[in-house]
C-alpha cells in the first residue's frame, strides 16, 4: 500500500483530520494519507519538512493522543475461578434457560495487547479456534487486511493449522506477551471449560476477532515523555483498528461489540477529541455496540477543577502542583470556559517567576530558568476548533522536585468561569506527581467520554463497594458519564484475578453480546445499537434508594442484564 512506509516509520508524523480536502496538498509536502472513513483521515508527513510538535500550529485534534492499559495489579498466581462477577450481573442467569443467551452469533472485537490464541479458553469443544482474526499490527512481513497498509492478518484457517502444530508460533507467529488483551478477552468472551466449573466467561459462544495494537512511535513518546518500557498506544492505531472491527459488522444480521481498555488524561474530557467522535460515530451505526473503560484515575489526584463565582473582572485563581523527584517530564493541561479569557504565571520551586503570560494570541512559547535546568513550553489554542474553548498545553522537561504554582488571572464579565487541570495517567508519570487539591470527579479518562460508547465505571463485588481508584464524572460539559457501574475488582480471568477498569469494560462487552444475540441474532430487536442498549441497560441497572442518579460514581446503577429482560418482559417496574 502506498502509505506503508510511512504509517511505520518514526520519520513520519501521524496528523489527524477531521476533514479531506484538495488543500491537503498545499499544507503538508509530500504527504501520503490514510483514509479511516469519508470523514476522518491521517496524514503522513516527513517530520523534517514540519515545525516541532504544537497544538498552535497542528490544531488540539490533530495530534495523536497516547492511551495506557487500565489495569491496576494481578495476582503472581492462579487463582480459582470465581463467578460472582457473573452472577451480581445478571450474565450466569441469562446464559441458562429459557434465554440461553451465551453470545452466540456476535462478534466481540478487543483491541488491545494482542491474545494468546493457544489457550483453552478461545477453543470449541472440539478444539478448533473461536478467534476468527487476528490482525498484528507488529509484524510487519505478512500480508496485512484488505484496505490497511501495515500489519499482518492471520485468518480462522491459520489459527487453527498451527493449533494443531507442536510449534503454533512457528505457523502464527503473534502472542500476548503483556497478558492484558488475553485477560480482557477471557472475561468478556472465554470458552466454557469443564461446564463453567474451572473457567467461564461473559459470552462464551461469541466469535473473537483481535487487533493487537503497536506501540507508538518514539517520536510521540518522547513529547508525551512516556518512561520507557510503559506500553502506550497512539490514537491513530486504534482508529485503524476500530475501522477493521467495524468491517466484520452486517447490520441486522451479524453484531459486532468493541472493546477497548485503555485510556489518557489528555482531551477535553467532553467527548470531543478525534477518537471518542470516531467511536461514537461507529457506535451509531446499527448492529454496533462500543464499550470503553472509565478508567482509573479517580484516586491519583490528577485533575484539578473549580467553578468560580466571578466577584470582580479579574479574579486569580491559585494551583499547586507536587513534583516528585523521579519525574523527568510531563504534558498537562488546561481548559477553561468562554467567554472569559485566561492568563497563568509559574512560580518554581526554587522562587523563580515566569510572569503573566497573556493568551490572546495563538503562539508557542518556552521559558528556562536561571537556577533551575527546567524547560517550560506553554502552548495555546484561545478557541479550540471543536470544543470551541480556551485551552492551554504546559510541557514541563526535567521539572525541579517540589511545588510549583501556578496563579491562573480569569478576565471577564460572566458570573461563573470554569476550570479544569489534568495531568497525565498515573503509568506516564515516573513517580507521584499530584496537584496539591484536587478532586476525584470529571476522572473518566477519554475516549470513554463520546456520546454514543457505553462507559462503565468499577465497583467491587464483593461487598458492592464502589472501586476509590476507578474514574468518576461527570462529563466536563456535565453531561451524565458514567452510564452504570460494572464489576472490575479481583475479577477473574485465564490469569487469575485482576483489577481494574478495563476488567469492567469486558464484562459489559460480554453482557452486549448477550443482548445482542437475543436482539440481532434472534431477531427480537434487529436494528439496534449502542444507544439503545446503554438505555436498556441503564434502565435495567440496580439502584440504591438512598443514592441520588444519575451518579458521578455509580452512573444509573450497579450493571445487571437478568433485570434489564424482566424490564422488557414486564414482571418487574423499573
Amino acid at each position: 500500500m502506498a502509505c506503508r512506509e510511512q504509517m511505520l516509520s518514526n520519520d513520519y508524523m501521524e496528523i489527524l483530520l477531521d476533514y479531506t480536502s484538495p488543500y491537503i496538498d498545499e499544507i503538508y509536502p509530500e504527504h501520503c494519507i490514510e483514509l479511516i472513513d469519508d470523514e476522518f483521515a491521517v496524514v503522513l508527513v516527513n517530520r523534517s519538512l514540519l515545525p516541532p510538535i504544537s497544538i498552535s500550529t497542528f490544531t488540539y485534534t490533530a495530534i495523536p493522543k497516547l492511551y495506557g492499559l487500565m489495569q491496576e495489579n494481578a495476582t503472581p498466581e492462579q487463582s480459582n475461578f470465581d463467578p460472582l462477577s457473573l452472577i451480581r450481573t445478571g450474565i450466569l442467569q441469562v446464559q441458562r434457560p429459557p434465554l440461553s443467551l451465551t453470545g452466540r452469533g456476535v462478534i466481540i472485537g478487543f483491541i488491545d495487547t494482542g491474545i494468546q490464541y493457544d489457550l483453552q479458553v478461545f477453543r470449541r469443544e472440539d478444539g478448533t479456534s473461536r478467534i476468527l482474526a487476528i490482525w498484528d499490527q507488529t509484524i510487519q512481513d505478512g500480508i496485512p487486511p484488505e484496505g490497511f497498509s501495515y500489519g499482518t492478518l492471520y485468518t480462522n484457517e491459520q489459527i487453527n493449522e498451527a493449533l494443531q502444530s507442536d510449534d503454533p508460533l512457528s505457523i502464527v507467529p503473534t502472542t500476548d506477551t503483556i497478558g492484558h488483551g488475553s485477560a480482557v478477552a477471557s472475561v468478556a468472551a472465554g470458552s466454557s471449560i469443564n461446564f463453567g466449573l474451572t473457567f467461564l466467561g461473559a459470552a462464551p459462544d461469541a466469535d473473537i476477532v483481535v487487533v493487537k495494537c503497536r506501540e507508538a512511535k518514539q517520536y510521540l513518546r518522547d513529547y508525551y515523555f512516556i518512561p520507557e518500557g510503559v506500553p502506550a498506544y497512539s490514537g491513530t492505531d486504534i482508529a485503524m483498528a476500530v475501522k477493521y472491527l467495524d468491517s466484520f459488522g452486517i447490520a441486522g444480521i451479524r453484531p459486532v461489540v468493541m472493546c477497548i481498555g485503555m485510556g489518557s488524561n489528555m482531551g477535553d474530557h467532553a467527548g470531543n477529541s478525534l477518537l471518542p467522535r470516531y467511536l461514537s460515530r461507529i457506535a451509531e451505526k446499527r448492529s454496533r455496540v462500543v464499550v470503553v473503560c472509565g478508567g482509573n484515575e479517580g484516586n491519583a489526584e490528577h485533575h484539578y477543577g473549580s467553578s468560580i463565582t466571578m466577584s470582580s473582572r479579574l479574579v486569580t485563581e491559585v494551583v499547586e502542583v507536587r513534583v516528585d523527584a523521579q519525574e523527568t517530564g510531563f504534558v498537562m493541561e488546561l481548559w477553561g470556559s468562554p467567554p472569559n479569557l485566561f492568563s497563568v504565571a509559574i512560580r518554581s520551586p526554587g522562587g523563580e517567576v515566569i510572569p503573566a503570560i497573556d493568551f490572546r494570541s495563538r503562539t508557542t512559547r518556552s521559558f528556562s530558568f536561571i537556577y533551575e535546568r527546567t524547560k517550560v513550553t506553554v502552548d495555546h489554542i484561545l478557541v479550540e476548533q471543536v470544543a470551541g474553548e480556551e485551552v492551554v498545553v504546559f510541557r514541563f522537561e526535567d521539572p525541579t522536585p517540589g511545588v510549583w504554582t501556578f496563579n491562573i488571572v480569569i478576565e471577564g464579565d460572566s458570573d461563573y468561569s470554569d476550570i479544569n487541570m489534568w495531568l497525565p495517567i498515573t503509568q506516564f508519570l515516573n513517580g507521584n506527581t499530584q496537584f496539591l487539591r484536587s478532586t476525584p470527579y470529571t476522572t473518566l479518562t477519554e475516549p470513554s467520554l463520546g456520546n454514543n460508547v457505553i462507559t462503565p465505571s468499577t465497583y467491587d463485588d464483593s461487598n458492592d463497594s464502589f472501586y476509590i481508584n476507578s474514574g468518576r464524572g461527570f462529563a466536563r460539559g456535565r453531561e451524565a458519564k458514567p452510564d452504570f457501574a460494572a464489576p472490575g475488582v479481583n475479577v477473574s480471568t485465564v490469569f487469575g484475578d485482576r483489577t481494574g477498569s478495563s476488567m469492567s469494560a469486558a464484562i459489559t462487552a460480554g453482557a452486549s453480546a448477550q443482548f445482542m444475540q437475543w436482539a440481532v441474532v434472534e431477531g427480537n430487536e434487529p436494528l439496534v445499537q449502542s444507544p439503545q442498549l446503554k438505555t436498556y441497560f441503564m434502565r435495567g441497572a440496580r439502584r440504591d434508594m438512598e443514592v441520588l442518579y444519575p451518579s458521578r460514581s455509580w452512573g444509573y446503577g450497579q450493571l445487571d442484564i437478568e433485570r434489564t429482560f424482566r424490564i422488557i418482559a414486564g414482571t418487574v417496574g423499573g
